[in-house]
C-alpha cells in the first residue's frame, strides 16, 4: 500500500472512532480528503476535537499522535492531551 492509501486509511478511521458528531466537521474532512488534502483534513478533524472540548481516550491520542507524525502535522495534536479522559 503507498504512503497516501495508508495516510488517507489511518485518517478514515481515526475520524469514524472520533467523537465528532457534527456531520458538517465530518464531511469536510471527507470532502478534504477526496481532493488529497489529507494533512488539511486531519488538522481539521483535530481542530475540532478540541474547539469543541470532545473528551478522547489515551488509546486515541496515542493514536492520533502517530499519525500526525505520519501525515506532518504534529502541531495539529498539540493540547489535545487536555481532554484525556482515562
Amino acid at each position: 500500500m503507498e504512503k497516501y492509501e495508508r495516510v488517507r486509511a489511518v485518517i478514515a478511521q481515526l475520524l469514524e472512532d472520533s467523537p465528532l458528531v457534527s456531520q458538517e466537521v465530518i464531511d469536510d474532512v471527507h470532502h478534504l480528503m477526496s481532493v488529497g488534502e489529507e494533512g488539511l483534513a486531519f488538522h481539521t478533524m483535530c481542530s475540532w476535537i478540541y474547539e469543541d472540548e470532545l473528551p478522547i481516550t489515551s488509546v486515541y491520542y496515542q493514536r492520533l499522535v502517530t499519525a500526525a507524525q505520519e501525515v506532518g502535522e504534529s502541531s495539529s495534536v498539540d493540547r489535545l492531551d487536555e481532554l484525556i479522559i482515562d
